[in-house]
Formats: structure tokens, sequence, C-alpha cells
């Protein structure tokens, strides 16, 4: 069968791999149908994470298919599930993994059911936060998850959903996911745009959905007024050399971190969601490209093109 490689910063091809085995207890060989990328799929694209390199079978872990074996007593062959692979180690035909590491299918439209991932990654960082009702709230960062942020917020009861962005085609796109309010830096000043907007109180909360290379937590410390509360849920590098900790420390801020979701929890109640249709992610999904063009896929995704947030990949179905 096959399976992706990053054999070299940016680029991608397809090898042939052997068949998964089913090698412990209580696994599944998943097939994947329909996937999606993500932001943190990126560093390994980008080749970011060195020391991991070559891996083939990186970088994709939203996904929804079938299974097609199993040694466990959760699911048939046959069955269709959502599926999360270990260390975004989905990129190929089929894959092992763990049970506990899908759930079943409610019912719906695959590309927005495929969106229980991601909303189960915001759900998990949501809980770990007080009551949010009435809360003036910005989420730093309208990439697909900073527009699933909004929309969970919005479930959650936030006053304010001030959406921070310089791409102004995803600031376009916000309103629908839930924002009350859009700033563009640069055409803004965010600081003085947010005091407006809360009557100079600032943010009880503040969301970075950025990470990476481009991360802007000393902004979102500025935005968050007095002992508020600082979400980093964005994929951190792997050291914030110019952090400024002292502007932290005074301003006596609350600083969350989330990863890790649990599927008996999180994804669960977002894929309820979904499929009950109390949130509605559609208005994220831009782009569809078969798996043979996942190196086009990427590079838009990447690049920010052509107003992409969620790029879904089709797998082929045998």
């Amino acid at each position: 069968m096959l399976a992706g490689e990053i054999y070299e910063p940016r680029k991608l091809r397809f090898v042939e791999v052997d068949e998964p085995q089913l090698t412990a207890a209580n696994q599944i060989v998943f097939q994947p149908e329909l996937g999606c990328l993500c932001g943190s799929d990126l560093p390994y694209f980008d080749r970011d994470y060195h020391e991991f390199f070559p891996q083939v079978g990186q970088s994709l872990h939203e996904m929804i298919g079938r299974v097609v074996d199993t040694n466990g007593d959760r699911f048939a062959a046959g069955d269709r599930v959502l599926c999360v692979p270990v260390s975004h180690f989905g990129l190929c035909e089929r894959f092992a993994v763990s049970q506990e590491n899908a759930i079943p299918l409610l019912p719906g439209e695959d590309e927005h059911l495929l969106m229980a991932q991601p909303l189960g990654t915001v759900i998990c960082a949501l809980r770990k936060l007080p009551n949010l009702m009435n809360w003036n709230v910005v989420v730093m960062g309208q990439g697909p998850m900073g527009q699933i942020f909004n929309a969970a917020l919005r479930m959650a009861g936030a006053k304010q959903i001030i959406a921070v962005d310089p791409v102004p085609e995803r600031l376009a796109v916000s309103p629908r996911t839930g924002a009350t309010a859009t700033i563009q830096p640069g055409e803004q000043d965010v600081v003085e745009a947010v005091a407006d907007l809360t009557g100079g109180q600032m943010a009880d909360l503040v969301v970075e959905v950025v990470g990476h290379r481009e991360q802007q937590v000393n902004l979102c410390v500025e935005l968050c007024r007095r002992a508020g509360k600082l979400l980093l849920f964005g994929v951190p590098c792997e050291k914030l050399d110019d952090l400024n900790i002292t502007r932290l420390f005074w301003k006596n801020l609350t600083v969350h971190t989330s990863v890790a979701p649990d599927f008996a929890i999180d994804f669960p109640l977002a894929m309820q969601w979904i499929s009950e249709g109390r949130i509605d992610l559609r208005p994220i999904i831009t782009h569809r490209y078969p798996l043979a063009e996942i190196q086009a896929a990427f590079d838009l995704f990447r690049d920010r093109r052509d107003g992409a947030l969620k790029v879904l990949i089709d797998f082929p179905r045998t």
C-alpha cells in the first residue's frame, strides 16, 4: 500500500510500505476515506521537527473512514468511525491503532462530521476554563482553529468574541462562525481597538491560536485585562525567546494550555453537537483535493491562498 513521505522541507511523495498488522490487543486497522489538513501538520511539512525525519506516514491526523479489521470488542469490520492516529501517522492508505482512538460516526454529512476532530480539541480546551458567560474574549488568529473557537465560544455564552487576523479573507468568514467584531493588524491598532470594544476593560480571556513561528503571546498579554486569562492553544516553538514574562507576571495573568483531548468526552461531544445541528462549521470548509494531489493541498493550506481554511483530502475508496 502507499504512504506519504515528506522527504525534504515542503516536499511530499508516496512510497510503498507493508500492510499494517494487529500487533497488540484491542486494535483496529483503519482505512481513511476523508481527511483534513491542520495547522499542527505544518511543522512536519516544513520539517521544523528535524529529529523526527524521515518518517513515512506523517503528517495527517483528522480523518473519518472504515474499520477493515479488528481484534477488539468495540467495532466490527465495516463500521464507520472518526479515528485519530498516533503522532500524526495517518498519511497512508491504512494504519493500525488502538480502538480507543476511534469513535462511531453519528448521522450527518461526512465533511461536517469530520470537523468533530478539531472541534473536540477546542472543547477540551474550554473545559479547562471557568464559566465564560458574559465574558469579553479575543481570539488571536482566524485560521481554521480560530474560527472553531469563535463558534464554541458563542455556544459557551461569551458576550464579545473579537477576532484578530492579518488576512482579510479569513476575517470575512469570522462573523459567520460567531465573531462579534473583527480586527485586522496593520490596518488597525489591535490594543486600541480591543480597548474601544471593551470600554477600556480589555479582554477577560485571550486565546492564542497562531502558534508556531508566528506566535503572538506578547500581544495577547497586552490584550488581557489585569488578572485575566490567557489560553495558549497554538502549537508553540520549542522556545519563545522574546516572551515578556515580566509583563505577564505583573498583570497577574492565569495561563492555560491544552493538548490531548479525551476520546470519551471531547470528541463524542463534538460529534453530537455537529450531528444535532447545534453548531455549524461548514463555513470553514473551503477546499477539497484527491489524495494524489496532496502536495498541492499542503502548498495552498500553508501559504493561506485562495481563502483556504479547512482543506479536505479524499482517499480512494476500495
